[in-house]
């Protein structure tokens, strides 16, 4: 429960952010108005830290963008090799502190995911509220809960108000598609915290742990296409490729039989094992009648924050090759295994009686006016980078909403101001 001082702290967050309710609203809506899609390996982060910088500007509050091409050449096993940094910005901006307090890092991404070939009932680019809920690609995921760490500190550099610890907000590229790359720059450009919040979307709750996470592309190709009219049979590997499903479906039940633990104790499946993608021929009018010479099935597998995600990788690859010698099919047909995104990703977890995870439970519980509930996060993100490669100790925390990655994405607009309440207490109480 929250004690006295940390309800005043709340009291003086609500106080504090009062003057830039509309604009954070507005702020959210101008980043979605602002296309920052990222498609590997480029991607367009840009223009949206200019938005962000622009705001800021409104409040005299410095900030710096800057390059994160050096990645590519950074001594790091985490830099992926196969991604496009040049043009790509990160945006940084540090409110120093009295040099008494600990610091506080609040992180974000700014790229988005492309939209999907799904109608989305308004335009994706183009912000509306309805209901109290607002639209539009990236509020969930997450252009609301960078505009909330961004009020934070303009609330603070508009009221002259100095924390005794520093306050550093950043917004990164290349996170999107197993990325990292625009977190890993800001680590080995020396922005350094005692405590980071990365204020993906969490449902107002504190999530204390993330997945682990690895796809790969399993492909097999079959048949001559000149043969097709042309020949007695024509081998199709369509059919087989049912066969490659229920392997996949053997890893779901076997993943699902994981022992839990930790922050992942109460979640129903903590490792699921999902396919996003089947192809052969596509069933579009462009496509001639013909049977498929490839066909290919994309798999993603999740990981608890202990696991040995390599070794466990190594194991389902020794599976599907014993299943491929297994099966006539795939003995002359071998299945190509392709990682999509390389090094996999890894979990973390802070311990729930951390002084961090306490503090921002403490935090939320005297801004919102109840206990947040504290669990693990169904997805992975950046933050093993900044725990398990830099040291950072991270939490989770972020607005109300839902359909990331779909159509009809939407943010619940009260849930910003309030995840904006929470932050700002939190960095209160932790710098005290």
């Amino acid at each position: 429960m929250p004690n006295r001082s940390t309800i005043q702290n709340a009291r003086l967050a609500r106080r504090l952010l009062h003057p830039l309710r509309s604009e954070l609203v507005q702020l959210v809506m101008d980043l979605v108005r602002t296309n920052t899609v990222a498609i590997p390996p480029d991607g367009n982060e840009t223009p949206g830290q200019l938005v962000l910088r622009r705001f800021m500007g409104k409040y005299k509050l410095p900030s710096q963008l800057y390059e994160t091409e050096f990645v590519t050449t950074a001594d790091s096993p985490w830099k992926h090799t196969d991604r496009h940094y040049r043009g790509r910005k990160n945006l940084v901006a540090r409110l120093a502190g009295s040099g008494r307090g600990r610091s506080l890092l609040l992180s974000g991404h700014m790229d988005t995911v492309p939209t999907r070939v799904e109608a989305w009932s308004t335009p994706p680019w183009s912000p509306e509220l309805r209901k109290g809920r607002l639209y539009g690609l990236g509020t969930f995921d997450m252009k609301a809960g960078l505009a909330a760490q961004v009020v934070v500190l303009c609330a603070l550099q508009a009221s002259n108000t100095r924390l005794r610890g520093d306050l550093i907000f950043e917004s990164v590229v290349d996170e999107e598609w197993g990325g990292g790359g625009g977190t890993l720059a800001g680590r080995l450009r020396g922005e350094m915290a005692d405590a980071c919040i990365i204020s993906e979307g969490t449902q107002l709750d504190v999530y204390r742990a993330t997945r682990g996470g690895f796809f790969v592309d399993l492909s097999v190709s079959a048949g001559d296409a000149s043969a097709y009219f042309s020949s007695s049979q024509v081998v199709s590997p369509a059919i087989p490729l049912g066969r490659l499903l229920r392997w996949i479906e053997s890893w779901v039940k076997r993943r699902s039989r994981k022992a839990k633990r930790g922050a992942y104790q109460a979640i129903a499946d903590p490792t699921p094992v999902q396919v996003f993608a089947v192809e052969a021929n596509r069933l579009d009018a462009n496509v001639p009648f013909s049977v498929p010479t490839t066909a290919a099935v994309r798999v993603y597998f999740q990981f608890l924050p202990h696991e040995d995600v390599p070794a466990i990788i190594g194991t389902i690859l020794d599976s599907l090759r014993q299943f491929e010698r297994a099966d006539p099919f795939f003995r002359d047909h071998p299945i190509q295994w392709r990682p999509v995104v390389e090094p996999p990703l890894l979990g973390h977890e802070l311990p729930r009686e951390h002084f961090w995870t306490q503090c921002l439970v403490r935090s939320a519980s005297a801004a919102l006016g109840k206990p947040p509930a504290v669990t693990a996060a169904p997805y992975p993100c950046d933050a093993f980078l900044m725990q398990r490669v830099y040291g950072i100790p991270t939490l989770l925390f972020g607005p109300c909403g839902g359909g990331a990655h779909n159509p009809d994405e939407y943010v619940e607009a009260r849930s910003v101001l309030q995840t904006a309440e929470v932050l700002l207490t939190a960095a209160l109480e932790w710098s005290a």
